[in-house]
């Protein structure tokens, strides 16, 4: 026996019966198997490849694929994707689809309460032409290392283009993800924002309810929803950090007479809230205004015929169901971005330290230095020392010094500017990498892509971030100073990334800073490692603790907290620069410091051989009951409770375990009046909860199905175990 099977992407395989089954089936998992479907006055050959089913639990047959729980169905005239979460099913009508339902299988909830005209996803070019068959293209694999596998399917209409359609289903999602770009055949991507628009005017003329319907230049996705009574949420993040500080606004509609809702965005959230059910879209692309290709709009809606169109192609969208109200939405957020990029303890949501926050900026880096951070960080309990901006033999525009320093060009300004400065560490990194191996840490460096040209050098940045991860024992890298300012750019940056993953099989980590510049934001690249999202600093009186708590509760609602990279700093310094304010640094404790950052990727902003030996020895005995608890907690869905922090509420974090029986609580008090505060534990499952105090001032208890608390002083946190 002898099959040929067609790689997605280019590129033939053969197996043979000389292959063991076992073998014979792990090589097949990674390819595909490949039915032509035509109208049926069109049809004349089916293609069936039957293979048995082995223990790695992959199997096709005909007309359907299964991997794990995940399946994809399809015949002449119907596709259909699902797992153990949801389902969702397509007619195909002249080549294209047609969204016929969506039903969430944890409530049996149908989304979709009939077909809509418009197919999606679609092009402008595509709505006026059949096509001339369709074939359907399956496999199993990831498309990244650092990726849960997949069941991808790639859907292509045939005509004199071919219209092409990839959707992915992980075992543990509750919606598809899908990629379409069809930029060679549609217009679309030469469109510019229009904002947030009404395009029919009101002219007191009293009538029949219009019955028209949007109809977008491209469609992503376009259904009729079931709900009579929906709430709209467009949630606006902003990156830029420099000049930004607010950095998630929602707003909302309770949706009724508005109609042609354009909208842009990277999420969106309808929710009946008679149920708490919904739909969550998330883009994965950089944020509106950072965007190389462009849309006119993200999604529009026709409130009256309860109607929702995403549009915007050229990048990877899931659209997610839930229960449960937000904290649902924000579980199966949480849920995907972990599909994305899954959780490895020991390589992500670790405690690092970068100099910079001192304002030293490279003045101080030298071989001397570092090892003495790297002592001091032994003892704090710093697991990655990072070595900012410094390092390199090339001077950047930041420098103490900047004279000729280069910014985004720096493979012109200096052919060797990436190498190790030979003065500052005349040993090389490798002095470095010995003394954080010694004291089990890991080592880090600051590194800026070259942006000339739309990253064109972006090769020679992956072979040299490469070396320095093979002969140097780099892990972490924090990206900086790019500029992704075109498709091109946008396309080579990924490149490197995926590279980067996929050479060091995903030991490789990148922060990737949002602080300035036009980058890909918090979900253009979500499975390369956390964001880097804030600069501040004491002594340009821009660091507040409660506002860095403020930003990471907000964004925890929708990024996962493991992707972010917060900073708490040393507030022993600058002391005076605040004065008598209630709210300055230095009225924290330095363990609640940390407190306020350690349910995402703490960041130490600081020289921490420049704390002060009260800071290191309060914040190190948290830091180690957080490194013994850290796995579990990160394991669970890290949910915001309490108010939105603003120096003067009672707010925090639940981590809760996915079976929902057991977790963390982590509340702050702030300047509150009130010195007790309670919590309904309904996030918890099952009955009479057990409470232990892992950290922090004050008590606990529980009472029925609430967990009351009492903290006596203001700017203090009380962190329990609940089982």
């Amino acid at each position: 026996m002898r099959l040929n099977l067609q790689q997605a992407y280019g590129g033939s395989y053969q197996f043979t019966e000389d292959d063991n089954p076992l073998n014979f089936e792990l090589k097949r998992m990674n390819y595909e198997t490949t039915c032509l479907l035509r109208p049926a006055w069109l049809q004349r050959i089916k293609f069936i490849f039957a293979v048995v089913a082995c223990a790695v639990g992959c199997f096709s047959y005909a007309d359907t694929v299964q991997f794990k729980d995940c399946y994809a169905r399809w015949s002449n005239s119907e596709l259909v994707f699902g797992n153990s979460h949801f389902e969702r099913k397509w007619r195909i009508q002249d080549g294209l689809l047609i969204a016929t339902s969506f039903r969430n299988l944890q409530t049996g909830t149908e989304w979709i309460r009939q077909p809509f005209t418009n197919p999606a996803p679609v092009t402008p070019d595509w709505r006026a032409a059949a096509a001339e068959g369709v074939t359907i293209t399956t496999q199993v694999g990831r498309l990244c290392v650092t990726e849960e596998e997949a069941l991808q399917v790639l859907v292509t209409a045939i005509g004199n283009t071919n219209l092409i359609s990839r959707f992915r289903i992980f075992p543990d999602a509750s919606g598809v993800e899908m990629f379409f770009d069809a930029n060679g055949i549609s217009s679309a991507s030469k469109l510019t924002p229009t904002g947030e628009s009404s395009t029919s005017a009101a002219e007191g003329l009293e009538g029949d309810v219009a019955k028209t319907v949007g109809t977008a230049s491209d469609a992503l996705e376009n259904m009729l929803l079931t709900p009579r009574h929906l709430r709209l949420t467009q949630v606006k993040f902003m990156d830029q950090t420099d000049i930004h500080n607010e950095l998630v606004q929602e707003n909302e509609w309770m949706l009724l007479n508005e109609r042609n809702l354009e909208l842009s965005g990277n999420l969106f959230a309808l929710e009946n809230p008679i149920t708490g059910e919904g739909l969550v879209f998330v883009k994965f692309a950089p944020l509106p205004h950072s965007r190389p290709q462009k849309s006119a709009f993200d999604c529009e809606v026709n409130a009256t015929e309860r109607q929702v169109c995403f549009a915007g192609q050229g990048y990877p969208v899931v659209l997610l169901a839930y229960s449960g109200g937000s904290a649902g939405r924000t579980a199966v957020l949480q849920d995907f971005q972990r599909q994305l990029r899954r959780y490895q303890p020991g390589r992500d949501g670790l405690f690092l330290s970068n100099t910079w926050g001192d304002r030293s900026r490279d003045a101080r880096v030298t071989e001397d230095f570092m090892l003495k951070e790297i002592q001091a960080g032994a003892q704090l309990g710093v697991d990655v020392m990072q070595i900012d901006d410094g390092w390199q033999n090339g001077r950047t525009a930041n420098s103490a010094n900047p004279t000729n320093g280069a910014w985004e060009s720096f493979w012109s300004a200096n052919a060797d500017f990436w190498q190790p400065n030979s003065q500052r560490f005349p040993h090389g990194l490798i002095p470095m990498a010995d003394a954080v191996r010694a004291h089990g840490m890991k080592l880090g460096l600051w590194f800026g892509p070259d942006s000339t040209g739309g990253c064109t050098n972006w090769h020679r940045d992956a072979d040299r971030l490469l070396d320095l991860h093979r002969n140097d024992c780099v892990n972490y890298f924090k990206l900086d100073s790019v500029k992704l300012t075109s498709t091109k750019a946008l396309k080579n940056f990924q490149n490197m990334v995926d590279r980067l993953l996929t050479e060091s099989g995903g030991d490789i980590t990148l922060d990737l800073d949002v602080t300035a510049g036009t980058r890909a934001g918090y979900f253009g690249v979500p499975e390369c490692g956390p964001i880097f999202v804030e600069n501040r600093y004491t002594d340009w009186q821009n660091y507040w603790p409660h506002l860095t708590l403020r930003n990471l509760w907000k964004l925890s609602h929708y990024v996962d907290p493991v992707r972010l990279r917060m900073e708490f700093l040393n507030n022993s310094r600058n002391t005076t620069l605040y004065g008598d304010d209630p709210l300055a640094p230095a009225r924290y404790s330095p363990d609640t410091l940390f407190a306020t950052v350690m349910f995402a990727s703490p960041l130490g902003w600081f020289e921490v051989s420049n704390l002060p030996e009260h800071y290191q020895k309060s914040v190190a005995e948290l830091v180690s009951v957080w490194k013994r608890e850290r796995e579990q907690l990160f394991s669970g869905h890290i949910l915001p409770i309490g108010e939105a922090p603003d120096g003067q509420c009672w707010t925090g974090f639940a981590s809760v375990s996915k079976d929902a029986t057991s977790g963390y609580v982590l509340i702050f008090r702030e300047q509150s009046l009130s010195a007790e505060w309670s919590l309904d534990l309904k996030m918890f499952s099952g009955g009479q909860k057990r409470i232990t105090k892992l950290a922090g001032k004050g008590e606990a208890t529980v009472a029925g199905n609430r967990l009351n608390f009492r903290i006596p002083e203001t700017l203090q946190y009380l962190w329990l175990r609940v089982e």
